[in-house]
């Protein structure tokens, strides 16, 4: 029982200083000499805790002081405030939202840039009403570039013909910010709902991100059309709410995978909870397995058609893009 309760005593111990570390290191923007010198300490601090764990005379002291430093540095990184007002990267200007009339919705700053290249493009946005007595369905891309455990997701909402409406859930960078998974964990970015044309979102991946290069898939879900509708409506709504209230990404809780499904949670039968989820590129198959896919042929077959690449870079600025990435590729 001693050994179990020292164990639990370390794994508490690593975890918290690690997490601390990293609050302060990354702040609540910039890392500066005063973050840099805090967190370091707080590093010494639960480092000196976690070898004197067997001096009884200097244990307590030193658990009684890492564990009050660690309530300040939580009650100070929960005071951060997420903002819709920062100096954002060109692509993430504008945030999109929605306005009802009856059964029709109309989504306004929807992307639709002209790419030369990936970070050479034309910005362009505009605004389109969709009838939910239209709507026909949900298509899930699952996008690759790092092997088969990790895919970036993107649903799109079919409303007939070339009428598609694609949502990517993303970190907001700020000019000149890149992306990291670790700083995704400590309140650096905020939230965005990209709602965009596919010959933007989709286009971008397949035809324009070289290095490096993006292996795309297109999934047409199985469902009720008035489960998908609610979800059309549900996240209609949050991008309203982040319009408001801004959020801040989460590497974990709140991603481009965890965040379809908390929006999933509107509809009765969803999905439970799986690990196929955090490890977002097995998603695809945790559908297949749950009847949310075709399943009338094996999964690699299928997963062997929905690569839509070619046919991406075939249609490239054509009106029709919706239509010809949908062509079988058999």
């Amino acid at each position: 029982m001693k050994l179990i309760k020292v164990g639990f005593t370390i794994v508490i111990l690593v975890l918290t200083t690690l997490w601390g570390v990293g609050a302060v290191y990354f702040g609540d923007s910039d890392t500066g000499v005063v973050q840099l010198w805090i967190s370091a300490m707080f590093g010494l601090l639960g480092l000196a805790a976690l070898i004197c764990l067997g001096l009884p005379r200097w244990r307590k002291r030193l658990l009684l002081g890492h564990s009050m430093a660690f309530i300040i540095i939580l009650a100070w990184w929960l005071g951060i405030s997420p903002s819709n007002q920062r100096n954002w990267q060109m692509d993430a200007g504008k945030l999109a939202y929605a306005s009802f009339v009856g059964d029709t919705v109309t989504v306004h700053n929807i992307r639709n840039f002209d790419y030369r290249s990936e970070f050479d493009f034309q910005p362009a946005y505009y605004s389109k009403t969709f009838d939910l007595n239209k709507f026909q369905g949900i298509d899930l891309f699952s996008v690759y570039w790092m092997g088969p455990a990790i895919a970036h997701t993107i649903l799109s909402f079919d409303f007939g013909g070339n009428d598609h409406l694609a949502v990517s859930i993303e970190a907001r960078k700020e000019q000149g910010e890149g992306y990291s998974t670790i700083k995704g964990f400590f309140r650096q970015y905020e939230l965005i709902y990209f709602v965009a044309d596919e010959r933007d979102v989709i286009r971008l991946r397949t035809n324009y991100r070289k290095d490096p290069p993006e292996q795309v898939y297109r999934y047409r879900l199985q469902g009720s059309m008035e489960n998908g509708r609610r979800l059309f409506l549900e996240y209609m709504r949050k991008i309203n709410e982040l319009n408001e209230q801004p959020a801040f990404y989460n590497t974990l809780l709140d991603n481009c995978t965890t965040a379809i499904w908390l929006r999933t949670l509107s509809n009765q039968g969803h999905l439970p909870f799986s690990w196929k989820i955090l490890l977002s590129g097995y998603l695809p198959e945790y559908l297949y397995q749950s009847q949310r896919l075709d399943t009338r042929m094996p999964f690699q077959e299928l997963q062997r058609q929905a690569r839509i690449n070619s046919q991406a870079q075939a249609a490239d600025q054509s009106p029709d893009f919706s239509m010809r990435i949908r062509e079988s590729n058999q």
